[in-house]
């Protein structure tokens, strides 16, 4: 039996790598409204960690919907299934001592130097070994990237801040985007473009100072946002799950993804690169991760981008824009497509924050009566449903709505 814990702030907490990490305020919020979640991709037989408020009587309604085999678990309640294996979001200092304290068996958590192992295996800096791979794939016209660096403190070792302004000038033509080692979901970002040029050096020395490092990487002349996802057995093995189309803004956060079948992603992708290229590089991106030799069990997901380009063939993907090793949204919504979209249904998953309470309450009441759901053997057919309990203090929302 398995324990799946939505802990969203995993990236930012591996960041700090400290056991008694506190999220921020909003984070927190987050990880309280969407405790639930898990319910949509968890194994059958397993338990879901959160609180019963809300969530014990809506998860009650979603079982009579659909074919959902999975129990709600409490804090409280943790001493009593000390012997499951814990399923976090992403793993890190903080979750664990969370678990122990608890009352789950240390021997079923992660050691102190597993999770060090984690951390080296889940920094940006392994972007740069996937480029390699996507070269290796043979479809080099259809690639663009491999242009980013990592940036070190030994670099700059004895320098100041003209050293950073020297390096961030290289970059001026096309733009850079500058990321923190640990991060995700459009987090951990720093755009530079010229008459930022302060803000930026502020930036990279605070990241110099505290990882040690940052990934460099030119601004793409993106079209489209795409991963591809994987499940690592812990043995050195890596499967392809599938794929995942998402949105982000304009700053690179993430919005939503569609829901798709692999079969309409790769119709898709097909009007920007063949097929066939587009296989090998994932055969290729897939080899990759596995020779990481990694012993960590679980998913992880492959950022990609669709981008234009000026010279040879006008469209190229990105090989890999970052490396989750994690659960991520985009497993969370090809799961629910797979599982409970009916044949040939298509929409869209999103989270999103509301600043007040009453502008949540007011757009969930909309959308229930000007998309009526409508559910046929456990599977969508049409309209709108929140993947977790909107209530009167919630400030997130998780939902599909299929057309």
């Amino acid at each position: 039996m398995k324990l799946y814990v939505f802990n969203p702030d995993a990236d930012m907490a591996l960041g700090n790598n400290e056991e008694n990490y506190m999220a921020p305020a909003t984070i927190r919020r987050m990880a309280e409204d969407l405790a639930l979640l898990p319910i949509w991709y968890a194994r059958p037989g397993s338990g879901v960690l959160a609180p019963s408020a809300y969530n014990a009587d809506y998860l009650k309604q979603m079982q009579q919907l659909f074919r959902l085999d999975v129990q709600l678990v409490t804090e409280p309640e943790l001493p009593d299934y000390a012997d499951m294996q814990v399923m976090p979001w992403g793993w890190n200092p903080a979750i664990r001592k969370r678990m122990l304290k608890g009352g789950v068996a240390e021997s079923l958590l992660p050691s102190a130097a597993d999770l060090s192992r984690y951390r080296r295996l889940a920094s940006r800096a392994n972007v740069r070994l996937l480029y390699a791979c996507g070269g290796e794939s043979g479809n080099m016209s259809y690639l663009c990237g491999g242009e980013g660096v990592l940036v070190t403190a030994d670099d700059f070792a004895n320098k100041g801040r003209e050293a950073v302004q020297e390096l961030l000038l290289r970059w001026q033509d096309c733009g850079c985007i500058c990321k923190s080692l640990w991060s995700g979901s459009g987090k951990g970002l720093c755009w530079y473009r010229q008459e930022e040029m302060e803000k930026v050096i502020d930036w990279c020395c605070r990241a110099l100072r505290t990882d040690g490092a940052f990934w460099l990487e030119p601004i793409y002349n993106k079209v489209e946002d795409f991963a591809m996802e994987f499940y690592a057995d812990g043995k050195g093995g890596v499967r392809f799950v599938g794929y995942s189309r998402f949105v982000t803004d304009g700053k690179g956060a993430y919005r939503g993804n569609l829901l798709a079948t692999d079969m309409q992603v790769e119709e898709w992708i097909q009007t920007y690169v063949p097929l066939e290229a587009f296989h090998r590089l994932r055969e290729s991106v897939r080899k990759g991760l596995a020779a990481l030799g990694t012993d960590y069990t679980g998913f992880l997901g492959v950022d990609m981008m669709v981008c234009r380009q000026e010279k040879g063939h006008p469209y190229a993907v990105n090989p890999c824009v970052e490396v989750n090793l994690r659960m991520n949204m985009g497993i969370v919504a090809h799961t629910f497509c797979d599982r409970f979209v009916a044949p040939g249904g298509e929409g869209f998953f999103s989270i999103e924050y509301f600043p007040a309470q009453e502008a949540l309450q007011e757009q969930h009441a909309r959308d229930v009566l000007e998309h009526p759901l409508r559910v046929e053997q456990g599977r969508v057919v049409s309209g709108y449903l929140p993947l977790i309990p909107v209530t009167p203090r919630s400030r997130y929302r998780a939902f599909v709505r299929v057309e």
